[in-house]
């Protein structure tokens, strides 16, 4: 399924100049219009890249500012809050306990860009055609298609002042570039990663080398812009890249803070256990950085009393492992145990499964724990729904609005069936599709030598022992089978004819 925009104008979408013009339409600014036009005429004959019109507007708890904060490769397990005690998350924790902290938030692709570009369009990764992380060795022409919309635009197209801090991996080229999708001020770092001190960002469309730990930079701009836009509403996207690899240099307050964790290990049969806890702890060093900056974030709010007036969201881009299945790192971990090398994709719980803290006082009831199913492609519609907006009636996503559950509401008739996609290509080759329930979940793979995947969540929620092929379970695996088949076909999956193969 096309997002339909696109579907609509698909010529007009790739040009960037008439793409802002249709999103001045879809805006409730329409009574200006005509006022921008002949400056719109010009803009479009020179190339130039046209703005959207300003409107100036105080934020309100109906219509609140969205300081979205978002993480690289962030375990749910490394939130205190949570219920590991073998963490330093002190900010996060009280960011729980005054707002919502759900229970089952998960990505539907396992690894970075997919699952941006899945959180930003409310699309699967087959449909955005973004099937794994963007490899600029490879693939350095590849990129979001300007032509879908992300809501990030619809904001700034209903007078939002809007400003991303931090990675974008969305694409390196300048048709990808954040200005073209809804920012209008990017501070950071438009591949994949960077290095956690002294990094080279772009500021103002110039690269340069930077002094400072990359976590504190970002925030830092963050504060600036909240600051310069305060009797304004706007969106600040904070886009840390801790805790992902590698996780030091980190800032020494953050070290000190967990130098004398006692770090609890994962039990797996020829885990190298000091490795792990070095890997761990140096790991737990990084999210202090961030929960640290989170800190900041969230004071300088209380000192502008913009608190009451700000949607609060933190989530990841995906899960994290380190030792946990004898593995390292998410969807396309290795093993780090003794005597197996080499990668296994996967699909577990702790690389899909994401945090997901939600406040605004007055609106969010704190302390609450959601427990509903859902995904980062719900996130569209429910921010826009959070602030009065709605979406476009001719906009078709996947995402469903759950915006209810962040005022500690259940929603009727809520599907808690979660399908996931995985195609690896670097390193290595694997298709994955996933269905997964609340007491099962399904893992079909194509790679050679692999094995199909089963598991009972209800009895093993860690997913230790493979079901797969037992005769007693033969009757739930083909159930779960066909509804993947058949979310697939609604989907237009690619692979829908290779899975469909009995097995």
């Amino acid at each position: 399924m096309r997002n339909d925009v696109a579907y609509h104008w698909p010529n007009l979408m790739n040009s960037q100049a008439v793409r802002e013009q249709i999103l001045k339409i879809i805006s409730t600014l329409s009574l200006v219009l005509t006022m921008f036009m002949a400056s719109w005429r010009a803009d479009l004959a020179s190339g130039q890249t046209v703005n959207f019109p300003k409107v100036s507007q105080k934020p309100t708890p109906n219509r609140p500012n969205v300081l979205f904060i978002y993480t690289d490769d962030q375990a749910r397990w490394s939130i205190g809050a949570y219920g590991r005690a073998d963490t330093r998350t002190p900010n996060l924790d009280k960011l729980a306990r005054e707002g919502a902290m759900f229970q089952n938030s998960f990505t539907t692709t396992p690894v970075c860009s997919p699952s941006r570009a899945g959180l930003m369009t409310g699309l699967y990764s087959t449909q955005v055609h973004i099937a794994d992380w963007l490899n600029p060795a490879t693939e350095p022409l590849a990129g979001l298609a300007p032509s879908y919309l992300i809501w990030p635009e619809l904001l700034k197209a209903n007078g939002y002042a809007t400003s991303l801090a931090g990675k974008w991996h969305l694409g390196l080229e300048p048709q990808f570039h954040p200005s073209r999708s809804g920012f209008d001020q990017f501070y950071g770092f438009r591949g994949g990663g960077t290095v956690p001190q002294n990094p080279i960002l772009e500021e103002d469309g110039e690269q340069a080398k930077k002094t400072g730990f990359v976590a504190n930079l970002v925030t830092d701009k963050t504060l600036e812009f909240v600051k310069k836009h305060q009797h304004e509403t706007w969106l600040a996207a904070v886009h840390f890249r801790e805790p992902h690899a590698p996780y030091v240099p980190a800032d020494p307050v953050d070290m000190a803070a967990v130098a004398d964790l006692k770090i609890e290990l994962p039990d797996v049969p020829g885990l190298p256990k000091a490795r792990v806890e070095k890997l761990r702890r140096d790991y737990l060093a990084a999210v202090h950085g961030v929960d640290r900056n989170v800190g900041r974030l969230l004071q300088l709010l209380d000192e502008l009393h913009l608190t009451e007036n700000t949607l609060v969201i933190f989530t990841s881009d995906h899960g994290y492992m380190i030792g946990e299945h004898g593995l390292i790192h998410k969807g396309n971990a290795s093993w780090i145990v003794e005597g197996r090398k080499g990668l296994r994709p996967n699909m577990f719980d702790d690389a899909i499964r994401v945090p997901l803290i939600v406040r605004q006082p007055g609106r969010v009831p704190p302390g609450t724990k959601p427990d509903q199913v859902v995904s980062q492609l719900d996130l569209f519609p429910s921010i826009l729904s959070w602030v009065g907006l709605g979406m476009p009636e001719n906009l078709k996503i996947e995402g469903r609005d759950a915006s209810l559950s962040f005022a500690g509401k259940s929603i009727p008739e809520w599907d808690e069936t979660l399908f996931g996609q995985y195609d690896l290509k670097h390193s290595g080759t694997a298709n994955m599709r996933m269905i997964r329930t609340r007491k099962w979940k399904l893992v079909r793979h194509l790679e050679a030598g692999s094995e199909n995947e089963l598991y009972d969540l209800a009895n093993d929620p860690d997913e230790k022992v493979n079901l797969w092929g037992q005769p007693q379970f033969k009757e739930i695996q083909s159930e779960l089978l066909m509804r993947m088949i058949e979310r697939m076909k609604q989907l237009k999956d690619p692979m829908i004819e290779a899975f469909s193969v009995k097995t």
